[in-house]
């Protein structure tokens, strides 16, 4: 998917599946939200290699798919399925071309890898239909570009340490004491994305310490909730291919992480081990923190060289075919009851890219405990 591009793959695309594997909602299985998450092969029809993974996780994958190859749904799938999830079953050329290729990457991985995802889509398609045969000629003595998402994280000789830089962090948003007394806060702001087709629509933010969080974007076709109690998260929304979707694996952890970066006083102590490195974002220096815990890809936190506010989040979460980033950006930070809250954050995934921006912040307001409840399933789209 080519972000910006193809804006078909917005709105209703943007929660379908995006290419090559087929899938359409088995009829009437989302209407009961099951006690455990439903597998990919319960609640989509003509999926063939991908059944026994949970839906969040198909559509991660599916995600993949279109970051490695630049293509939407449609691209892989019949035009037919814009109007009708049963459509998205019907099979492609694409589909079965997908089908040898998965079959190809895992034989390397298991014969060459012992087993691990070294080679993936990207590996080779790197955001192309046909892989390159040739070298780029260009591109090798072209002036080097730096990604600082493929920074290498190594203590770096000199700099500070992970404590300096969270101290130094735990500083520049008002102080230990001060960031402590922020236990609660709710904003409203906007949220524009390729699910609200480049529309700005309301969005509401509900969070508590340390670490309850839940999200609301009004969407045309009715509201996308998200939650995390603090143990278990959940999306309900009636663009997704479930009414009301349970969160696993790294999407789980991703949802935790959301609401422990909050309230950073819980940051440090959320991973079992940390390292520090450096690397520059427009020019500035950053220092790079990455967290670990067992069991889990690794999370890296960009913090400013100067200001020692966080800048950017990367995270990872695996899939069946790799693992698959997650960038969000924070800005425009201001101060709210002596705390200085980042108003704006921009984030970048495979499915897409959306922005929210807060416009008023209530410090230490009283939320009922029913707002981190399990939302109720969404209705049906308007």
């Amino acid at each position: 998917m080519k972000f910006g591009y193809r804006p078909m793959f917005a709105g209703v695309l943007g929660a379908f599946a995006v290419c090559l594997l087929g899938a359409a909602l088995a009829s009437g299985q989302a209407a009961q939200p099951q006690p455990r998450p439903q597998m990919a092969g319960e609640v989509f029809k003509n999926v063939q290699l991908l059944k026994g993974i949970p839906v969040d996780e198909f559509m991660d994958t599916m995600g993949m798919f279109s970051a490695a190859l630049s293509l939407n749904c449609i691209d892989c799938h019949v035009t037919e399925s814009v109007s009708t999830w049963e459509k998205f079953a019907d099979e492609t050329p694409l589909k079965r071309t997908t089908r040898r290729m998965m079959t190809m990457v895992d034989t390397i991985n298991k014969n060459h890898f012992s087993g691990v995802r070294s080679v993936t889509c990207y590996t080779c398609h790197r955001g192309d239909m046909r892989p390159k045969t040739l070298p780029n000629l260009a591109a090798q003595y072209a002036a080097p570009v730096e990604d600082p998402n493929e920074v290498v994280i190594g203590n770096v000789t000199g700099g500070p340490t992970v404590d300096q830089v969270f101290d130094k962090y735990i500083q520049a948003l008002g102080g230990a004491q001060r960031v402590a007394s922020l236990t609660s806060f709710t904003g409203k702001g906007t949220y524009i994305g390729f699910d609200t087709e480049q529309t700005i629509v309301p969005f509401e933010i509900f969070a508590k310490a340390p670490a309850q969080r839940t999200t609301i974007v009004h969407m045309a076709v009715g509201d996308n909730v998200k939650v995390y109690d603090g143990r278990v998260a959940w999306v309900a929304g009636s663009d997704k291919p479930l009414p009301l979707m349970t969160l696993t694996g790294g999407n789980l952890e991703s949802a935790r992480l959301d609401a422990i970066v909050s309230f950073p006083t819980q940051l440090r102590t959320a991973f079992a081990q940390w390292r520090v490195g450096a690397t520059g974002i427009d020019d500035r220096l950053v220092r790079v923190v990455q967290g670990t815990n067992p069991r889990q890809p690794p999370v890296n936190f960009y913090f400013d060289g100067d200001t020692g506010l966080l800048l950017r989040v990367l995270r990872l979460v695996d899939t069946a075919v790799g693992r698959v980033p997650t960038q969000v950006d924070y800005s425009d930070y201001r101060e709210v009851a002596g705390v200085k809250i980042p108003f704006k954050w921009i984030t970048t995934w495979t499915n897409g890219q959306s922005t929210i921006e807060l416009k008023e912040v209530q410090p230490n307001a009283a939320i009922d405990a029913s707002r981190f409840a399990r939302p109720a399933p969404a209705p049906p789209a308007k």
